[in-house]
């Protein structure tokens, strides 16, 4: 949104680097804005760096054009960067077809989890958190425990 292209070195973490697949027009993706600005909150300065990127084709999605991602970021107040993957490229790269999906990679980039943010599509009282507990298992030093699940969401826009 700044206009400038970025890198994943660019924008890596020190201990992880968590990418996020979100939307604008998606409202699951949209429901986790509020817990993903309070992830960052929580972990940047344990060297956690949360990267929002926005896959969908904004000639099929108005709400993700360059212009209603940058309206949305100021509107949420987001503590992270919020990048547009203009063809797709990086979604495919790694697998991902629905928002929100959560990638996380470790201080050497190597992917560590891959799946859903948590199990509450509307953040109402989440069971289980499991990118935080991938997290939380980065910060510690330990293997990841759980290294994928099944995100849920909607599909990524082509």
């Amino acid at each position: 949104m700044d206009g400038e292209r970025h890198s994943l070195a660019g924008l890596a973490g020190e201990r992880a680097t968590v990418l996020i697949f979100t939307s604008g027009s998606c409202p699951t993706a949209r429901s986790y804005e509020e817990r993903l600005i309070r992830l960052q909150a929580s972990w940047h300065h344990a060297g956690v760096r949360l990267v929002a990127i926005n896959s969908n084709n904004p000639h099929l999605s108005p709400p993700d054009t360059l212009a209603a991602m940058a309206r949305r970021s100021a509107m949420r107040g987001f503590n992270f960067p919020y990048l547009k993957d203009s063809n797709g490229a990086v979604a495919r790269s790694y697998g991902v077809a629905r928002t929100p999906h959560a990638v996380v990679l470790d201080s050497e980039l190597a992917i560590v989890y891959t799946g859903r943010i948590d199990d509450s599509r509307t953040g109402d009282g989440p069971r289980s958190r499991e990118l935080e507990t991938a997290i939380e298992d980065i910060a510690a030093g330990r293997p990841v425990g759980i290294s994928q699940t099944e995100a849920f969401g909607c599909s990524i826009i082509w």
